[in-house]
């Protein structure tokens, strides 16, 4: 009995010791998970801006680009070069500008030695053009889509979308703003002089090891790569000194898995006039907007003479539970950008009461519904299959999708070729920032969403858009359905699963 007694003691003690030991892994993990840059940033970097694209125009008025993917280095911190990717350029890419009625075509040249595509992140176009995993350039390939600009003045994107490499390809630095602008907002007394009062902001998180980029996962994070800096226009620790009292910045979500949520150190308001899909009906006066990776917004701050303020993402509280909001973002926040008023600012007119009117159907003459359940394995439980359709629509008629996420950690949904409008939030109307033309949208876990769409063509029963989760992790792995419209009565065809690679021509 003497030596069970001592054998139970020392199995005790020892489950003790685990139990300590494993409480103060989690503790460590828990309390290192918190990010913040707030108070730390410099601001000592002039904000870059992008480019303008140069284009010219072919006999029949094509509107013609050129962008070359290409492999370099770049110089983020003085001294210390690392290996990017680019458009035109080492890191990111300049912006395309093109107004509505435009035909356009975009020359793409791949230089790097592995296949990419570049998809336009919520342009309306034919599905051959749309740039999904579907349409691959291969190494030494040009690919030249084209099609007509047919929808509001919004802004943009473009990126790459190799199935189950997105994430990597993005990270690297191919990403762009494409700006679309049509005759109702150039009448709008809105800033609009771009890189002057009208301003481009890509936000991107990012690591730094002692090689460069370190793009690893972190224990317990479940949405992706989170890093632990933020960077604009790839411009680290960035201000921007800005000669206007009304300043439109132009707010795209390039990171992969991170979600901000952006407002102003001195907690103003601003003016929220446009999401993914353009302007809304009327401004909104908002103090915080969220964005999910994909999602844009478009907003306006007015600055008087001589002050500063920063660009803030702050906590968020709408993660679910708190292992998610801790392990996944919700508690991190980032001094983003610094915006400095010069002494004297020109005037700037008040904003309109009234903006546009909104393109997105409203679900009245829908004809079907459809339901999407959100979970890391899959979509309503199936995996991306490349040769598989997953929903046939027709052409010219309008649906109400529901997206329901139940998985126990955040998702967002995208969906290629079409902007949509948002019509519940858990059986609530949408807020504010919501109620624009959007293509993207944040799911949190415990979320049930309806919104209504419209596809306008054209059919092609053999080549399929995307819809998936634009956490580009869970994206990669498999987060991601197929769509093709097709003319009344006409069935889908079936995409072969390695289609798409281009040669040059």
């Amino acid at each position: 009995m003497s030596r069970l007694r001592r054998v139970l003691i020392v199995l005790g003690s020892l489950v003790v010791v685990l139990a300590l030991v494993v409480g103060g892994l989690f503790w460590w993990l828990w309390s290192g998970a918190r990010v913040s840059t707030v108070g730390d940033e410099a601001f000592d970097h002039q904000l870059a801006v992008p480019p303008l694209a140069a284009s010219h125009l072919d006999r029949d008025g094509t509107r013609v680009f050129d962008l070359k993917m290409q492999a370099g280095e770049t110089e983020f911190v003085q001294g210390r070069r690392t290996a990017t990717w680019g458009f035109n350029g080492s890191y990111l890419g300049p912006t395309l500008r093109a107004e509505r009625g435009e035909k356009v075509r975009v020359r793409v040249h791949n230089t790097l030695d592995q296949a990419s595509t570049v998809h336009w992140h919520g342009m309306h176009l034919p599905a051959k053009m749309d740039g999904g995993p579907h349409q691959m350039v291969a190494p030494g390939a040009t690919w030249a889509p084209q099609w007509t600009i047919d929808q509001p003045a919004a802004t943009l994107w473009y990126h790459p979308h190799p199935h189950g490499e997105t994430e990597d390809h993005v990270q690297r630095g191919l990403a762009g703003l494409f700006l679309l602008d049509d005759a109702v907002s150039g009448r709008l007394p809105l800033p609009k002089r771009y890189g002057v009062d009208d301003l481009p902001l890509i936000v991107q998180d990012v690591r730094f090891d002692g090689a460069g980029f370190d793009h690893g996962h972190k224990m317990l994070q479940n949405v992706g790569f989170l890093g632990d800096r933020t960077m604009v226009n790839g411009t680290l620790s960035p201000y921007r000194v800005v000669s206007d009292e009304a300043v439109r910045l132009r707010l795209l979500n390039a990171s992969t898995a991170r979600t901000y949520d952006f407002g102003f150190s001195d907690d103003r308001a601003f003016a929220l006039v446009g999401t993914d899909g353009g302007l809304l009906e009327r401004p909104v006066s908002l103090k915080r907007v969220q964005l999910s990776p994909g999602e844009r917004a478009e907003v306006v701050v007015r600055m008087r003479p001589g002050e500063r303020t920063v660009l803030r993402s702050f906590a968020q509280d709408n993660y679910d539970d708190s292992f998610q909001q801790r392990f996944n973002g919700g508690d991190d926040s980032f001094d983003v950008l610094q915006l400095r008023a010069a002494d004297t600012l020109r005037p700037s007119p008040e904003l309109p009461a009234h903006l546009a009117r909104l393109e997105v159907p409203d679900g009245k003459d829908a004809v079907r519904g459809r339901f999407f359940e959100l979970k890391k394995s899959g979509i309503n439980g199936r995996k991306m299959a490349m040769d598989r359709i997953d929903e046939t629509v027709t052409r010219g008629t309008t649906e109400i999708w529901t997206i329901r996420n139940t998985n126990g950690m955040p998702h967002n949904f995208h969906v290629h070729d079409v902007q949509f409008r948002v019509l519940e939030v858990n059986g609530h109307a949408p807020p504010p920032q919501l109620r624009g033309p959007k293509d993207t949208v944040f799911v949190p876990n415990g979320t049930t969403m309806k919104f209504a769409l419209r596809f306008d063509g054209p059919a092609d029963p053999d080549t399929p858009y995307m819809y998936h989760c634009h956490l580009l992790y869970h994206e990669d792995e498999g987060m991601m359905g197929q769509f093709v419209v097709v003319d009344k009565g006409q069935k889908a065809g079936r995409p072969s699963a390695g289609a798409g690679e281009h040669h040059h021509h």
